[in-house]
């Protein structure tokens, strides 16, 4: 750590919380700029699906890890934490406060506590194979096999084939559990000084602002995205293709079933994937929980995170 006050803000919550706006606040608050912490947000024309503030509404703020890569480059959290951390010492050489904002928990983790991503822990063999067996036998089957493994990391993996199939492969590779990989992370000392907010709202709420965001996603073209997606050549199977909505909406688009199933599985998974957000920051430590009900807007939220929990 550098200093005893605040290097590195995260903001942080499951899907639906509020965090873009609080982040947005804050940055005018304490002079920061954010860096998202999104695997979507990333991607160029990936705007609807992944709720992206658009450029005219971040209010001169600086954002980071926005539109910075094609729909068919990789993704992954060694990536996300190189990108980030050079950000982090852009926006801090000039002056400002890092903020990270995000609800992919593992992205935060690595960068917060320095996670070390060895070259040893990958095999593009064994990736081919496990692959082609899901290709073959369907996520449900390597759901099951993760379950026999690690159930840990098979509760808060499921529907997402990608982290199955690397959770899979490590265990392969190194005998060991990516759990256990984790909560080492977790274990840590932290490599910065960090404010870490975790945006929640009782769960009947959340569930609901979930279902009532989608409705206004599709109206304002978000199978027409998809589409744009598909004909531009992404695949079903890339790592852009794997977020919410997108991957139903590309099933729909495949005949894999109508528009109306394809927009409540989106619902239904996404409240799924807020449960599990959820799970995960609550096994962090050192966090600060925020319910957003008890407060006006997120201005009052910035307000109060700037007053009571950065340190100057």
């Amino acid at each position: 750590m550098g200093s005893d006050g605040t290097e590195l803000v995260v903001i942080a919550g499951p899907t639906a919380a509020g965090k873009s706006e609080v982040s947005l606040e804050l940055a005018g608050h304490v002079k920061g700029q954010v860096i998202s912490a999104d695997s979507m947000q990333v991607y160029r024309y990936m705007d609807i699906g992944s709720a992206k503030l658009p450029e005219n509404a971040r209010r001169g703020i600086r954002h980071h890890l926005i539109d910075v890569l094609e729909p068919t480059d990789d993704f992954n959290v060694s990536v996300f934490k190189d990108m980030a951390v050079q950000s982090m010492e852009r926006i801090r050489s000039s002056g400002d406060m890092p903020i990270i904002c995000g609800g992919t928990g593992f992205y935060i983790q690595a960068v917060i506590n320095d996670i070390d991503f060895a070259e040893g822990e990958t095999d593009a063999d064994i990736r081919r194979e496990l692959e082609e067996l899901a290709e073959k036998e369907g996520i449900h089957h390597m759901e099951d096999m993760l379950q026999q493994t690690d159930p840990e990391y098979a509760a808060i993996s499921r529907g997402n084939l990608k982290r199955i199939i690397r959770a899979l492969e490590y265990h392969r590779l190194t005998g060991k559990k990516m759990s256990e990989k984790n909560a080492a992370g977790r274990n840590k000392a932290p490599a910065y000084n960090t404010a870490y907010i975790v945006l929640t709202m009782p769960r009947d709420i959340l569930y609901k602002r979930i279902d009532t965001r989608v409705d206004p996603m599709m109206r304002a073209g978000f199978l027409g995205e998809v589409r744009k997606l598909k004909d531009m050549g992404v695949k079903r199977e890339m790592t852009s293709m794997q977020g919410l909505g997108y991957r139903q909406l590309y099933d729909h688009l495949e005949g894999c079933y109508d528009l109306e199933t394809a927009v409540d599985e989106i619902k239904k998974q996404t409240r799924h994937f807020a449960k599990r957000q959820l799970t995960w920051f609550r096994r962090e430590k050192d966090v600060t929980w925020i319910d957003v009900t008890q407060y006006e807007d997120a201005g009052e939220i910035a307000e109060w995170i700037s007053t009571n929990i950065i340190k100057r």
